[in-house]
């Protein structure tokens, strides 16, 4: 693991104690939500104000700049014909993934009066990342592409594996042969809120390619804890 150079905020706790010298590095307001939008690799500046509306420029560009100070993100530009400048997680910041998806879980239960059909495309993947059933994945080796369409976005491409029990989401499409087209509500609503998914496809809310009783089975591996849907409005 590489180590990340000595930096202090303004506002650090002065403690040893490494949970305050982590929360002196992403403690902030909305750091640990950059993180996110981040997980499932690199975001242009624009893309991470889509993921999180809410921020305000100047307040993404600062947390950016401590991140990139804290070892935590670092900004590259793409080649050719790109050539554009990302944001990208480093392997220090990527260590971050097992922490997300435990205040996610943790964060779950706890009461709240915001829907989940208004998350952001990655906010929806790192929930099933949270909430897969390993279990129910027992033995099932398939690919499926996500094409989700969110609040305040266009589609964004996801690619999930699962091989026996073990589930992995990147960005991008993947040419699997099940391709699952949907709005964020509409994912939510199947997946989490256990609505079905032929009557979704049957509506109009949500389009299947390749074998749909393969892609039903996808949307039965996720569990969440029964406090997340007494929470959901």
């Amino acid at each position: 693991m590489t180590v990340a150079p000595e930096h202090r905020s303004k506002r650090s706790y002065h403690d040893a104690c490494g949970t305050a010298r982590a929360l002196d590095l992403v403690g902030e307001r909305w750091t640990l939500l950059v993180v996110r939008e981040l997980l499932l690799g690199p975001k242009r500046f624009t893309d991470l104000r889509t993921g999180l509306p809410a921020i305000s420029p100047n307040v993404l560009s600062q947390r950016l700049d401590e991140l990139a100070q804290a070892g935590v993100v670092h900004k590259r530009k793409l080649p050719p014909p790109v050539s554009t400048a990302v944001y990208d997680l480093t392997e220090w910041g990527k260590e971050l993934d097992t922490v997300v998806l435990a205040l996610s879980r943790w964060g779950a239960r706890a009461r709240n009066a915001y829907r989940c059909s208004d998350m952001s495309t990655d906010a929806l993947v790192v929930s099933l990342r949270t909430f897969f059933h390993a279990e129910a994945a027992e033995g099932v080796n398939a690919e499926y592409d996500l094409y989700l369409t969110g609040p305040d976005s266009g589609t964004d491409e996801f690619h999930a594996v699962v091989a026996d029990g073990v589930l992995t989401v990147s960005r991008g499409a993947g040419n699997a042969s099940i391709a699952i087209h949907a709005s964020v509500p509409a994912f939510v609503a199947v997946v989490f809120d256990r609505h079905s998914l032929r009557e979704a496809v049957t509506m109009g809310a949500m389009q299947i390619t390749g074998d749909l009783t393969a892609a039903e089975q996808f949307t039965d591996f996720f569990q969440p804890p029964p406090e997340c849907s007494a929470n959901r409005t």
